[in-house]
């Protein structure tokens, strides 16, 4: 192999490496640690298709699933009954709040911060 090849394998691999790192790395905004008393303090009400639920839901990257979440596409009735009219939706203590939270917001009203 000459050097040119070479050079060019290098550089392939290395651009590979990178891109594989950059897809799988966490980008939580939110810990793993912050998202479970989040969780044990707060209900979240999202809905398959709303796109401000997909930006709410990226701020916890894998740790949303320690959130206690309702789909209000899949349960409708359900969300119905709480009285759920838009989503994101999150009841923290009785109080709703509407539209998509920041980390700081979503700490400070649960007493996570």
């Amino acid at each position: 192999m000459n050097k040119n090849t070479i050079t060019t394998i290098v550089i392939i691999l290395a651009v590979i490496g990178i891109a594989w790192f950059v897809i799988n790395r966490n980008t939580a905004e939110i810990s793993k640690d912050q998202s479970i008393c989040i969780g044990k303090n707060s209900e979240y009400y999202g809905q398959y298709g709303c796109p401000h639920c997909a930006t709410q839901k990226e701020m916890f990257g894998p740790n949303f699933k320690y959130l206690n979440s309702v789909d209000c596409f899949y349960a409708r009735e359900y969300c119905n009954e709480k009285n759920i009219t838009g989503t994101p939706t999150w009841i923290v203590n009785g109080q709703k709040y509407s539209g998509v939270q920041s980390k700081e917001k979503l700490l400070q009203i649960t007493g996570c911060s």
